[in-house]
């Protein structure tokens, strides 16, 4: 099955039939996502076989951000300036509850990475960022090499190394 990952559209993409057993994520999707787009905040993007391109298998969103100079590894740190850094936040990603266990979160990983490097050829971005929402979260970023910053949020940082 080749699957495709688009920018979110509203009036093709079936926003309602997507579940991901997280109700605050599936919410985000059907009410804010079209609105964080429109005024700035976020872009969502989603994952869908040709096939039925309406329905969402996953999705998710890319903003600016930044990872405070001081919760960086000392390795990471070396080198940079000793203000916030700049970086891309990967934010609520989802699979479809019903294509568990099909790599949906990888391939979204993977291809959120392959847009953030294509934009750092425009735009300064040391590291991707994500919050993992629980435990399982936690090891699904830790196997991808992401590393902590703050235990308290369950934030985590992905350095993109040498441009």
């Amino acid at each position: 099955m080749a699957l495709s990952v688009e920018e979110l559209d509203t009036r093709r993409h079936d926003r309602v039939g997507f579940d991901c057993g997280v109700e605050v994520l599936n919410r985000y999707l059907r009410n804010l996502a079209a609105q964080h787009r429109a005024k700035g905040i976020a872009t969502t993007f989603v994952l869908v076989d040709p096939a039925q391109p309406d329905r969402i298998l996953g999705h998710y969103t890319l903003s600016a951000a930044t990872v405070s100079f001081d919760t960086l590894t000392q390795a990471d740190r070396k080198g940079l300036p000793a203000y916030p850094i700049p970086a891309v936040r990967i934010g609520r990603l989802a699979g479809n509850a019903s294509a568990r266990r099909q790599g949906i979160g990888e391939l979204l990983l993977q291809n959120a990475i392959k847009r953030i490097l294509q934009a750092r050829g425009t735009l300064g971005v040391f590291a991707v960022v994500v919050e993992a929402k629980d435990a399982v979260a936690e090891a699904f970023y830790r196997k991808y090499g992401f590393r902590l910053c703050d235990a308290d949020t369950r934030q985590f940082y992905l350095p993109l190394g040498a441009g």
